[in-house]
């Protein structure tokens, strides 16, 4: 296998680990990362707790969902989340979908996620809501089929997050430590505006500063900064 594959897919098991010891995910949940020599192509754990997510656990499957090999391993039922996404956004190389609690009142109430500080500018605005029912009517609430993840990403556009009525939300960015970074700061900011909520009257970012911040942020040098922060409270410090 390419060392620069090798690396990748270590990297997409520390990302599990990140998001699980920072809260994002718990038992359920995922984070997939786009092969870099096939656009066609991605990378995500089989069915397993992202805390547990070993090397081994990695699968390989085509952008409809469908495992390359599934060497004996039940893959994801929403693995196709991240498929669908990926073909529509050439520009995402990574993608996470999570149920954390501290943004889940977002998605059963009418009270939008929106930045309040410029580490979360990296939400890009007010976050949209997906809601299956306006296509789908009832459903077993789980993005796992082709035609519900073509929907999502729909939903998605060209931004880097979306809420998904009283189920989760998903994040999409250019590489895996952005888009730990733009997951870790939604928590963050899910748990700040509710908090000041209670206070009183909530100031926003404009749309200038949101735009301005988050050009700043998903820059490598402070990418690497927060990756290496996160990657250490997880147990992967190194040097």
């Amino acid at each position: 296998m390419p060392r620069e594959l090798e690396a990748l897919l270590g990297d997409l098991v520390i990302a599990n680990r990140i998001l699980a010891h920072e809260g994002v995910l718990d038992d359920f949940g995922h984070v997939a990362v786009r092969h870099p020599e096939r656009a066609d192509r991605f990378f995500v754990s089989r069915a397993r707790a992202p805390e547990l997510v070993t090397r081994d656990d990695l699968l390989e499957f085509t952008l409809d969902g469908v495992p390359v090999d599934p060497k004996g391993l039940r893959p994801y039922l929403e693995s196709v989340l991240h498929g669908r996404i990926f073909a529509a956004r050439p520009d995402v190389q990574a993608t996470a979908h999570h149920h954390c609690p501290a943004v889940l009142p977002f998605t059963v109430t009418d009270v939008p996620l929106r930045p309040v500080f410029h580490m979360a500018s990296v939400l890009g605005g007010p976050v949209p809501m997906w809601d299956s029912r306006d296509e789908f009517g009832d459903t077993n609430m789980l993005i796992d089929d082709v035609p519900r993840g073509d929907s999502l990403a729909r939903a998605l556009g060209g931004g880097t997050s979306v809420l998904l009525r009283n189920h989760g939300a998903t994040c999409a960015a250019q590489s895996l430590p952005a888009v730990v970074f733009v997951c870790v700061r939604m928590k963050d900011n899910a748990e700040l505006q509710t908090r000041a909520m209670g206070m009183g009257a909530v100031r926003y970012l404009s749309e200038g500063e949101t735009r301005m911040a988050s050009e700043m942020l998903m820059g490598e040098r402070q990418l690497d900064r927060g990756w290496k922060y996160w990657r250490a409270r997880a147990g992967f410090g190194g040097i």
